[in-house]
C-alpha cells in the first residue's frame, strides 16, 4: 500500500504510515475501465446541458431567440430517453474496445504491484534509515537550540546578576569608600567627608573609612584632628585589633612612634596586645626605687622588651639621638635630689613611654674626731692619734690654726713636740661629698724629765 499523505510505502498489515505516522485508509483497486467509463460519461453530459449566459438571455428577450443557438432548453421524455440509450451504447464499445487493454493493464498492473512491492522494501529500509537521520538530526538541533536557549538564558541572568553587583558594590562599604578616596584625590574634601561618613555608618568596625578620613586632615596639616579620628574611634570599640592597627600605621606613617607606646599603655585587651606585640616597648624598671639615701647609690636599669635603654639625669627627656646609652649602672654621688628619666627603644624603632625616678643623696655629718691623748701636759715623748673612721679623711694643725684640705694630712700617730705649748686642731673631710666635720682641739704642754 501507498501512504496518501507522503507517499512513503506501507508494509503489509501496518495501519500506520512508518515516515509521517498517518493512520492508513483502505481505497478499492484501481481499474482503467472505470476511468474510460467516466470520461464517456462526462462527454456526453457536457454536450447535453450548458450553463445558460446572461447575453444569450438579453438576445432572446429582444426577439433575436433564432440567432441563439446556444440556448438553453428543457428536454421531453422522449429525448432523455435517446440520451440515455446513446449512452449506454457508447459505454458498451468502449468496454468492447478495451477488455484487451484492461487485461493487459491489470498484467502490468500485477508487475507494477511486484515491482513495487520489492522496491518499496529497498525504499522503507532507505526511508526507515532517512527517517533515523531525521530524527537524530532534528534532536541534535533541538538539543542545539535547547543549549543556545539556555546559554541566553544564562547570559542574561548573569547580566543581570552583574548590574545588580554593581549597583550593590556602588552603594557597599567598599564602593562608598573607593568614592571617598577618588574625592579626596581632586581635593574635594566635603565630597569626602560624606563619603567616609556614609561607609561608617555601614559599618563601623573596618579601618578603611577611618584612614580615609584621616586623610583629610593629613592632606590639610592638621595631624591633631587626624590623630582623634582614630583615638575617638577606638574609645567606642576599645577591642577592635584592626583599629589599633590603623592608628599605628598612621603614627609610623606621620613620624611619631613615640605616641604608639603612649596609646597602648591604656589598652587592657590581651587580644590587642597580642596582635600588635611587635610595636610593644615596655618602659623600664628602676633598681633600687626612688628615695632619700645617706650614700652613694648604683641606679641600675632593665626592661622585658628587647631593645637599648636610653636616659637621661638632667630633667630632659630622654631620645635615641640626645640621651645617654645605658651600659651599666649609673652612679649617684653627688649630694642632693636627681631625677633619672628612661625609655626603651625596642627593635622596631618603638619608643617606650618615659619612666621616671628621683633620689635624694644626703650624706651624713660626722661628730668632731676623737684625738688622743686629752689636753694636759706630758712629759717624755708622747704620741697624738686620731680616729678616722671610713670614707672620711683626717687633716690637722699644730700652730693653733684651723684645718683644711691644705693641711696636714692625717696618716698616723703624730709626734707630740717636747718643751712647749702645743694647740693641735684636727678635723674630718667626707671623701664622698667633701663636706668637713667639726673640729677638735687639744692643748698639750710637754716637759722634760
Amino acid at each position: 500500500m501507498i501512504c496518501i499523505h507522503c507517499g512513503a510505502d506501507i508494509p503489509e498489515g501496518e495501519l500506520v504510515c512508518p515516515r509521517c505516522g498517518t493512520e492508513v485508509q483502505i481505497v478499492p483497486d484501481y481499474n482503467p475501465l472505470e476511468d474510460v467509463l467516466a470520461r464517456e460519461v462526462r462527454g456526453s453530459v457536457e454536450g447535453a446541458t450548458r450553463q445558460i449566459q446572461t447575453d444569450d438571455i438579453r438576445r432572446y428577450r429582444r426577439g433575436n431567440a433564432g440567432q441563439n443557438v446556444n440556448a438553453t432548453r428543457v428536454l421531453s421524455q422522449n429525448e432523455m430517453n435517446r440520451l440515455r440509450e446513446e449512452r449506454r451504447n457508447a459505454v458498451r464499445r468502449g468496454q468492447g474496445g478495451t477488455q484487451g487493454e484492461v487485461r493487459r493493464e491489470r498484467q502490468n498492473t500485477g508487475e507494477v504491484r511486484r515491482q513495487r512491492q520489492s522496491t518499496g522494501e529497498v525504499r522503507r529500509r532507505q526511508d526507515t534509515e532517512e527517517l533515523r537521520r531525521d530524527r537524530r538530526q532534528k534532536r541534535l538541533e533541538a538539543a542545539k537550540r535547547k543549549r543556545r536557549n539556555l546559554l541566553i538564558a544564562l547570559f542574561s541572568v548573569l547580566a543581570l546578576i552583574a548590574a545588580g553587583i554593581y549597583v550593590a558594590y556602588q552603594n557597599s562599604y567598599t564602593g562608598m569608600v573607593k568614592k571617598g578616596y577618588k574625592a579626596l584625590q581632586t581635593r574635594d574634601y566635603a565630597a569626602a567627608e560624606r563619603y567616609f561618613d556614609r561607609a561608617v555608618i555601614k559599618d563601623k568596625s573596618k579601618p578603611e573609612a577611618y584612614t580615609g578620613y584621616a586623610e583629610i586632615y593629613i592632606d590639610q596639616d592638621d595631624l591633631e584632628s587626624a590623630e582623634q579620628v582614630f583615638l575617638r574611634a577606638i574609645e567606642t570599640q576599645p577591642t577592635n585589633v584592626n583599629l589599633y592597627q590603623a592608628a599605628i600605621d598612621f603614627y609610623m606613617d606621620t613620624e611619631q612612634p613615640s605616641k604608639i607606646s603612649a596609646l597602648l599603655k591604656d589598652c587592657e585587651d590581651k587580644k590587642v596586645l597580642d596582635a600588635v606585640s611587635d610595636y610593644i616597648s615596655t618602659a623600664p624598671d628602676f633598681t633600687p626605687d626612688e628615695g632619700t639615701y645617706n650614700e652613694v647609690q648604683e641606679i641600675t636599669l632593665s626592661s622585658s622588651t628587647k631593645g637599648d635603654i636610653y636616659y637621661t639625669l638632667d630633667g630632659s627627656e630622654p631620645a635615641a639621638e640626645t640621651g645617654i646609652k645605658y651600659t651599666e649602672p649609673i652612679l649617684l654621688q653627688t649630694e642632693g635630689e636627681i631625677e633619672v628619666k628612661a625609655i626603651v627603644v625596642n627593635s622596631k624603632g618603638i619608643p617606650s613611654v618615659t619612666a621616671s625616678k628621683k633620689y635624694n643623696i644626703e650624706f651624713p655629718i660626722e661628730d668632731a674626731p676623737a684625738v688622743t691623748p686629752s689636753t694636759g701636759q706630758y712629759t717624755g715623748p708622747t704620741q697624738i692619734t686620731i680616729t678616722v673612721p671610713e670614707g672620711y679623711t683626717a687633716y690637722y694643725t699644730m700652730d693653733g690654726s684651723v684645718p683644711t684640705t691644705a693641711s696636714s694630712q692625717y696618716t698616723g700617730p703624730v709626734e707630740m713636740p717636747e718643751n712647749t705649748r702645743t694647740i693641735f686642731n684636727a678635723i674630718l673631710v667626707n671623701n664622698q661629698n667633701g663636706k668637713s666635720t667639726e673640729m677638735t682641739t687639744r692643748s698639750y704642754i710637754t716637759t722634760s724629765e
